[in-house]
């Protein structure tokens, strides 16, 4: 038999981010900053609620959409925490984790040749998700030199009569960058400007540090634009639990649906649950946990710069991108001399797409007694370069 594999997943890359990983897990010693999730445990309250459903036999199949007492919540959050009003029966799907509803979202608007506008650097998977569904990812870079805020003459030139959407991530991994209401009020002029969607990824919502989050779909006319992706992951430290939202025009999110009915059936059922406690009573815990972060990040950020390692403040989610182009080497080379020199993991930036390389990403969601052992190893290994 010929081409067992199709050809386009033939073409698709792995992840950059693995590699690294596998490396790591074999080495004793290592202390890792380039896992994406939390270093907290899921409240108790939470894992009790799941424990709770498992109790009651509560294992069966939910609607597609999610449980109906969970789309209640998720509504009654988005209401309270942005002003944003949507149908619980309508205009919502729980999916597994906020990956599959940007997966599905993708899937839902692309016919072959669309083109999505990726802003970068940006998280691994959006590039890949945009060409598995036969559209075409347009890949544009932030400006390093402001931060990785949007430099909005490269967006507006990268718009075509084939430009669907443009994913939005902020705070973005993998450089913490922000973005003020006024810089989103631009870029909603874009968009409706040139009659576009938009895909807003707001996993990290949460995580802000320094002025408040503006929910893309909150803008004046927006709203009818936008699917709004989030979960449970980050925010409620829950990654493992693969739980996510998204939330969206009536008419989309049904397509949405019929694609998931037949690509997923339904959530878990008792991570549902959790996810109901998590939404009643969690609010505590997440503050608690933004408040560590911040003072990680401050400590953080404040000493890669003190040690050599440019590196602008991230105003949200737990990453730092420092440029590392002072030592002469590349982002795979400094990441993987520093795993095998000092024995600290970190993400090589070129991997997160363009204006990546000559940084590497941190995620400082670790103890402080972590990132002050990492700090010690990553100027001793800098030193050699000066």
């Amino acid at each position: 038999m010929k081409n067992r594999i199709a050809t386009h997943v033939q073409q698709l890359q792995p992840s950059g981010i693995r590699r690294f990983f596998d490396l790591a897990a074999n080495m004793e010693g290592v202390i890792s900053l380039g896992v994406g999730e939390p270093d907290f445990i899921t409240s108790w309250n939470i894992r009790e609620a799941c424990i709770a459903s498992l109790h009651n036999g509560y294992t069966s199949y939910t609607a597609n959409a999610g449980l109906p007492e969970l789309r209640k919540e998720i509504s009654r959050y988005l209401q309270q925490q942005f002003q944003l009003d949507y149908s619980q029966d309508t205009d919502l799907i729980v999916t597994v984790g906020a990956s599959q509803a940007l997966d599905l979202a993708i899937r839902a608007i692309v016919d072959p040749g669309d083109e999505i506008i990726v802003l970068e650097p940006s998280f691994v998977s959006y590039a890949p998700l945009v060409e598995l569904a036969g559209g075409r990812a347009v890949r544009v870079g932030t400006d390093p030199s402001n931060g990785f805020k949007i430099d909005f003459q490269a967006l507006e030139n990268s718009i075509t009569a084939n430009t669907k959407a443009i994913l939005l991530c902020f705070p973005n991994n993998p450089t913490g960058t922000m973005l003020s209401r006024d810089e989103l009020i631009k870029v909603s002029r874009l968009v409706e400007e040139h009659d576009l969607l938009v895909l807003s990824d707001e996993i990290y919502a949460e995580l802000s540090f320094d002025e408040a989050f503006t929910s893309f779909p909150t803008l004046r006319g927006m709203k009818e634009r936008t699917l709004l992706i989030s979960g449970f992951s980050k925010g409620f430290a829950m990654t493992g639990w693969r739980l996510g939202f998204v939330a969206g025009p009536r008419d989309i999110i049904q397509a949405m649906l019929k694609i998931h009915q037949y690509a997923m059936m339904c959530a878990s059922t008792m991570a549902q649950h959790a996810a109901i406690e998590a939404l009643k009573n969690g609010r505590e815990d997440v503050e608690m946990m933004k408040k560590s972060y911040r003072r990680r990040r401050n400590y953080f950020v404040t000493s890669l710069n003190e040690i050599g390692l440019p590196c602008h403040q991230p105003g949200g989610a737990f990453y730092a991108f420092p440029s590392v182009k002072q030592t002469g080497l590349s982002s795979q080379e400094f990441a993987e001399r520093l795993l095998l020199e000092e024995k600290v993991a970190v993400v090589p930036g070129d991997v997160f797409g363009i204006n990546g390389e000559g940084h590497v990403r941190c995620s400082y969601a670790s103890s402080l007694e972590q990132l002050q052992e990492v700090i010690k190893r990553m100027e001793r290994f800098t030193k050699q370069f000066r």
